[in-house]
């Protein structure tokens, strides 16, 4: 029997496009604030004009479906203007992440086929090494602060501000198909150029929607509802800002936005705008709890969602005592980016606080309407059982659906029907993840494997470490030996030394915690710790430092 819904001639289908995202702010919060730095404050009534306005202003020079419009810019009002007017016209919205190499920004704009480029003048000197070079960019776009510099490296077809002041507010958004790609930005890996992950519109709204179920519902901590204030601390480059700004503007919140990061500001902004919750990367949050200016502030009601990288025992701790309610998201560029987050069950409120950090650093839990699942080396599923590890695989509605222009690489991603995170993890009975380590990160001595990331947690928990990192180094004899590198507090350098590290780690394997080959034979105590464009360890620089 067919029971296919039969359709009606006069019925909308309603594609879940990205436009639709507007329709509850304008009638639930027309008049709340969307602010920039101490410079801009608009209401979101205002806010939807300047779409309109950005959007006839493309048209004019030429921006049409298919067309590729690409964004330097920080963190800014204007950002989540390109946010939705891009894609809503049924072009695409293009995320440079501006902290990549100039040759791999270049890769990225020639693969995408970026046709205008909106241009913050922080950006004006790689624009001006690019530009020559850009074989698909017909026009630029100035946007600025403080007005325009009196000499432009390069030609521009007006400033931001201008155009838009001379555009037409009442553009006419389209319907068109909701699997219509609306965005494209590049995650980079060990090996190789940038990778273009892309979106589509059903996507990013269906995305959306898993954000507000897994924020919104939690009984205990950490909540997201329609009265916070909204500051997010995560690059608008990376993975659409984790997909937050789209949720919040459905939620009609107040929306603040810091510009380039800088902690006195982040401070005045947390203070003044009374923000209420953030996300970011842990060397963000590690830098505002260590910020004097941060520390005199009342924090109690701010929440911050920890991802990128571990949350570490001991900052979330330092957060904690701060009064920050911290907790993990995870995903993954190519996962939108949520697919789980580590909120704690009500039960759990008579928990210890060990106990209860052990749950808030953990992976967490997956969000609804995603199915995660550990996979042995064999495509097999592990029990949650807290000790079997495995690689997770996933899958979900608005996960990507390969990369662009690379078809080998997308099979790869999804083989056997679920993508592959290439972390490696373990998962309870009660349904939390913890990873252990990333696939290429593991540390294979003596035929064992040992974590590196089980390693740094114990390295960090030494009072005079900051940060560390460790990799696994050739060995003639075990084939891997761990390698570490830390970072001291300030002040704390003159504690730290390879005998003193290696002493703290030892106590841990005198309790069992790790074996006795996880002792690293090499520490180096170090200024920093390098890092990707969006504030990852990179170990890849780790290893050619180490040889």
């Amino acid at each position: 029997m067919d029971l296919t819904i039969p359709k009606t001639a006069s019925a909308d289908p309603y594609p879940l496009l990205i436009k639709q995202l507007l329709h509850t702010p304008m009638v639930w919060a027309p008049e709340q604030e969307i602010v920039y730095r101490d410079k801009v404050r608009l209401t979101y009534r205002s806010f939807r004009e300047r779409i309109g306005r950005l959007a006839s202003a493309l048209e004019a020079l030429g921006v049409g479906p298919g067309d590729t419009v690409a964004v330097m810019d920080w963190d800014s009002h204007r950002y989540l203007e390109a946010y939705f007017a891009v894609p809503m016209m049924g072009a695409v919205l293009h995320h440079i992440n501006v902290r990549l190499s100039p040759e791999q920004v270049l890769h990225t704009m020639n693969h995408a086929g970026d046709k205008v480029v909106l241009v913050h003048t922080d950006f004006l000197p790689l624009m001006a090494s690019l530009r020559s070079r850009l074989d698909t960019v017909s026009h630029l776009v100035l946007m600025t602060d403080n007005g325009a510099p009196a000499d432009l490296p390069v030609p521009f077809e007006g400033e931001y501000e201008e155009l838009l002041a001379a555009a037409d507010p009442g553009y006419v958004f389209p319907d068109f198909d909701e699997n219509t790609r609306a965005t494209t930005f590049y995650t980079t890996g060990t090996t190789g150029l940038p990778k273009g992950v892309y979106f589509s519109h059903r996507q990013l709204v269906l995305h959306t929607l898993g954000l507000i179920a897994g924020l919104s519902t939690p009984a205990l901590h950490c909540r997201v509802h329609n009265g916070d204030v909204y500051m997010p601390l995560t690059p608008m480059f990376h993975v659409h800002a984790w997909g937050v700004p789209y949720m919040m503007t459905l939620l009609g919140v107040k929306q603040v936005y810091p510009g380039r990061y800088e902690p006195a500001m982040i401070g005045r902004l947390l203070a003044t705008e009374g923000v209420t919750i953030s996300h970011c990367v842990p060397t963000i949050l590690q830098m505002l709890v260590a910020s004097p200016a941060v520390q005199q502030l009342d924090l109690s009601s701010w929440k911050v969602i920890i991802g990128g990288s571990a949350l570490t025992s001991s900052l979330a701790r330092a957060a904690l005592d701060l009064g920050i309610d911290v907790i993990t998201g995870y995903g993954m560029s190519e996962s939108c980016p949520l697919l789980s987050l580590s909120h704690m069950t009500p039960d759990m409120a008579g928990w210890s606080e060990e106990d209860q950090i052990r749950v808030r650093t953990s992976t967490g839990r997956p969000v609804p309407l995603v199915d995660l699942r550990l996979w042995d080396g064999e495509g097999n599923e592990l029990p949650r059982d807290g000790k079997s590890r495995g690689e997770i695989v996933a899958r979900a509605p608005w996960m990507t659906q390969g990369y662009f222009k690379n078809p080998e690489a997308s099979e790869e991603l999804w083989r056997g029907g679920y993508l592959h995170t290439g972390d490696i993890a373990t998962q309870d009975e009660l349904g939390y993840l913890k990873i252990v380590d990333r696939l290429k990160d593991v540390i294979k001595t003596g035929g064992e494997w040992i974590s590196s990331l089980d390693l740094e947690e114990i390295i960090v928990s030494h009072p005079a470490v900051a940060e560390a990192a460790v990799i696994g180094v050739p060995d003639p004899k075990w084939g891997e030996r761990p390698a570490a590198f830390v970072v001291a507090k300030p002040g704390q350098k003159d504690q730290l030394s390879e005998e003193v590290i290696q002493e703290h780690v030892a106590g841990f394997a005198e309790k069992g915690v790790i074996p006795g080959y996880g002792i690293p034979d090499r520490v180096l105590i170090v200024e920093a710790l390098p890092k990707t464009s969006v504030g990852k360890l990179d170990k890849k620089k780790l290893r050619e430092t180490a040889g």
